[in-house]
């Protein structure tokens, strides 16, 4: 399990429009270290519901794209 706070929801990822915010640092991060972990590992988000990484590798908009 992963206890994921601000940076990977189910559906979306933690916001880079914030001061200091940098979109590809949040995503290069997502894609080089929670990506690989194993699709049952479950993502517990600082709010909304839980998530997989093998949900988001297969829905999340965000990693379709980077």
């Amino acid at each position: 399990m992963l206890f994921g706070g601000d940076v990977l929801f189910a559906g979306g990822v933690g916001r880079w429009d914030l001061p200091d915010g940098d979109r590809d640092l949040l995503l290069r991060g997502i894609n080089t270290k929670l990506v690989p972990l194993p699709p049952s590992t479950i993502v517990y988000p600082g709010h909304g519901p839980s998530t997989t990484i093998g949900d988001e590798r297969r829905s999340n908009p965000y990693l379709q794209q980077s």
